[in-house]
């Protein structure tokens, strides 16, 4: 057997003439499934959203209305298309790359637009958004190790943060502009614990590697010595 289906030989046994390129065009078309097209979607609009937010000094509540828009239809994205890509088996290395970023710069887009315009304390932009560079260096910083999963309270945070700031980026006054201050308060305690929970299982996980391979090096050295 030569190990190559008959489908892209021909059957005749060998290799039909574009066959590789046959293959390389599937590849490439993988990269456009609908999961990857929401994620390029979210890109797209982080761009229209800060127009939008900015338009006639960023405080015009119809402006602010399409802002919203924009930000809820990227934030409803992102729910989707991880689960997209998951189920239906349509993982690729751009979405593993594009996703976070989208998801980054869709809320930094819009926690920096909202401090700049007054309506948000750049020390609450800055928690938000130093607490997500500090998560991605830790990343990188076990993932030789293993990967830390999501928690329950990472996915509780990040929907107290995406209704917090769509309800500042709406021109909301009176009682409900008092309700998304506590709201967001909630969103920065969530933003903050789980923060230094994620610090707390990265720490942990690096421990337990490196005594793994301490203990992997090790019985490699008294194998040898036999």
């Amino acid at each position: 057997m030569t190990g190559v289906p008959a489908s892209a030989t021909g059957g005749s046994g060998r290799p039909a003439p574009g066959g590789k390129l046959g293959a390389a065009a599937v590849n490439q078309a993988s990269l456009w499934n609908i999961a990857n097209l929401l994620t390029m979607l979210r890109l797209v609009l982080v761009p229209g959203f800060v127009a939008l937010m900015l338009a006639d000094g960023g405080y015009d509540p119809v402006w602010r209305a399409w802002a919203w828009a924009a930000f809820a239809v990227a934030m409803i994205t992102d729910v989707f298309d991880g689960h997209l890509a998951r189920t239906y088996n349509l993982v690729t290395d751009f979405g593993k790359i594009a996703d976070p970023i989208a998801d980054k710069a869709i809320m930094g887009a819009a926690l920096i637009c909202l401090s700049s315009l007054g309506d948000l304390p750049w020390w609450v932009t800055g928690v938000i958004l130093g607490r997500e560079l500090g998560i991605t260096l830790l990343r990188f910083w076990v993932i030789r190790y293993g990967v830390i999963p999501a928690s329950r309270g990472g996915k509780i945070k990040t929907l107290a943060q995406g209704t917090a700031v769509g309800m500042y980026v709406l021109a909301l006054t009176g009682p409900l502009a008092t309700f998304r201050f506590w709201v967001m308060a909630v969103a920065v305690a969530l933003t903050v614990l789980t923060g230094l929970d994620y610090v707390k299982q990265a720490v942990v996980l690096r421990r337990q590697g490196m005594a793994a391979e301490r203990a992997a090096r090790g019985e490699r050295e008294a194998a040898a010595e036999q």
